[in-house]
């Protein structure tokens, strides 16, 4: 049998029954349209989440008040031996390899410029903030590097801060009411947007020793060290807790790398968007379960001409490749159809919902419809051996 023969035979059963041949395809397709979609909206999240996570760098390491307990929680300030101080900080910029430290406490206050009046999260930080978080000044300067036992009260605004209360003027120089404390404007941050559902821009950020004063604080709520791209991370670690254990008399403190918690974050992510594709993927053998019954018909059907053909000198892997490239022709049409659903659903939904990450690798898309083809075949190999041992007198008789 020459190879266009075997072509012509093996696609005339599903152009005569279009209408099954539509229904069984449909099947695959619907089982990789639901594979494309859900780790689309899967592999979005997990890129998501870890460029939130990663907006600050990964050679962070966050420094918490309180020794981690067994039960899994930080006690904070309350079970340490002494707080996270601001000279803890001044400290920790002597290490070999460390960059930028930076000491940092948050909380609310109300905001009074003019007869305005805002409420906002208030950042208290020192000079090496913006290189920490990966920020940029926009307009101005950021908070100056000087002894925070007599911190002067600057103030720098976020990007929203500035156009709700000074709209088009220039805040550069006039005094803004922090919590009833009067501070000079020095700067205006360039926009960041949301890091983690906290809007960046709607933010004001004053000296440290300032902010513990404002909010009435013992102490740090965390210290923020970058270090070189080139140092160990586990050095770095040691010589954090061997200086702060030495100036606090034992370990009190929990060290928290960015590098470490995005692993572990990737690691969970990756399990999800398989288990979510996993799921997606049930729905293929479904559309398997399909093309073996239409094989099997198939082959109740042609007995007579697969008779036939045998009688004419058609060999039996002739026989077998005929059914089983109809198989993988169903499938592989069927998967290309769900390949194009799937995408085409994935880019609606950012359309008409632009907050949810969407995100198709490529390798899926091709493992999906690999996939298929495989379900394909090995869904029509039984039927095309069934046909490929028919005997062509009993064959023929059946007509």
């Amino acid at each position: 049998m020459l190879a266009r023969d075997l072509i012509r035979f093996s696609t005339s059963s599903p152009l005569a029954y279009r209408m099954r041949s539509f229904l069984t395809g449909s099947g695959i397709a619907i089982g990789i349209t639901a594979v494309i979609l859900l780790t689309s909206i899967g592999e979005g999240l997990h890129q998501f989440v870890l460029s939130e996570f990663s907006q600050f760098g990964t050679n962070l390491i966050s420094i918490q008040p309180g020794k981690t307990q067994v039960q899994g929680t930080n006690v904070g300030i309350f079970g340490s031996v002494r707080p996270l101080s601001i000279e803890d900080a001044t400290a920790l910029r002597q290490l070999p390899d460390v960059e930028y430290v930076d000491p940092s406490l948050t909380g609310n206050a109300e905001l009074r410029f003019s007869g305005k009046t805002r409420r906002t999260m208030v950042i208290g930080g020192g000079h090496n903030l913006p290189r920490v978080m990966a920020s940029r000044v926009q307009m101005g300067s950021f908070l100056p590097d000087e002894d925070p036992a007599s911190a002067r009260a600057f103030v720098v605004l976020g990007s929203r801060v500035r156009e709700e209360l000074y709209g088009g003027m220039n805040p550069l120089g006039s005094y803004l009411k922090v919590g009833g404390q009067r501070y000079r404007v020095i700067g205006v941050m360039a926009p960041k947007g949301q890091i983690l559902g906290f809007d960046m821009d709607d933010t004001v950020f004053i000296p440290a020793a300032r902010a513990m004063e404002l909010f009435n604080r013992p102490g740090l709520m965390e210290i923020h060290l970058s270090y070189k791209a080139s140092a160990d991370v586990e050095g770095v670690l040691h010589s954090i807790t061997e200086l702060l254990k030495k100036r606090h008399g034992r370990v009190d403190f929990t060290l928290v790398p960015q590098a470490k918690a995005l692993e572990v974050l990737g690691s969970v992510l990756d399990v999800i968007t398989f288990a979510v594709g996993a799921l997606g993927g049930i729905s293929l053998l479904v559309g398997g379960v399909g093309i073996l019954t239409i094989m099997t018909m198939a082959v109740t059907e042609r007995t007579s001409e697969i008779g036939l053909l045998r009688a004419l000198g058609a060999r039996q892997n002739q026989v077998l490749m005929l059914f089983l490239i109809e198989a993988m022709l169903l499938s592989a049409s069927g998967g290309l159809a769900g390949l194009a659903l799937g995408f085409g659903i994935a880019q609606a939904l950012h359309e008409f919902i632009p907050s949810l990450p969407v995100h198709t690798p490529w390798q899926f898309a091709v493992l999906a419809e690999l996939v298929a083809i495989g379900i394909g075949l090995a869904a029509g190999v039984a039927p095309a051996m069934r046909a490929a041992r028919l005997d062509p007198v009993e064959a023929l008789r059946t007509e």
